[in-house]
């Protein structure tokens, strides 16, 4: 494949091509409104999973009690499986702890102009 100009009639051709799709107001609008995307939309996928994974006060408290089990089987037996198995749900205890809180505090995030 030659990387040169292209033949005169191609070129003519081509050119034409061109001006006709920027002519096309239809087209314009259309690529104008798509974002180029080279992903997942990590924004509407994390919004998805919060919809869906609410915690509930319940669970937050279950987990909180099974936590302190672990921590103070951990402590008084120096056992590693319950030191590592506490280290793993206590960071999970506070993440859904602090989203319950702020769902209940009724935060809907920040204000829409982005302040």
């Amino acid at each position: 494949m030659s990387l040169g100009r292209l033949p005169e009639h191609e070129q003519h051709i081509l050119d034409e091509i061109e001006r006709s799709l920027r002519r096309d107001r239809r087209l314009n609008r259309l690529m104008r409104g798509r974002r180029t995307r080279r992903g997942p939309d990590l924004r509407r996928l994390a919004a998805r999973v919060a919809r869906r994974a609410a915690p509930r006060g319940r669970t937050v408290a279950l987990l909180a009690v099974v936590a302190v089990a672990l921590m103070v089987t951990g402590l008084l037996t120096a056992a590693p499986w319950a030191i590592w198995t506490f280290a793993v749900v206590w960071p999970v205890v506070v993440f859904m702890g602090f989203r319950l809180l702020s769902r209940w505090s009724g935060d809907a995030g920040p204000p829409p102009d982005g302040r």
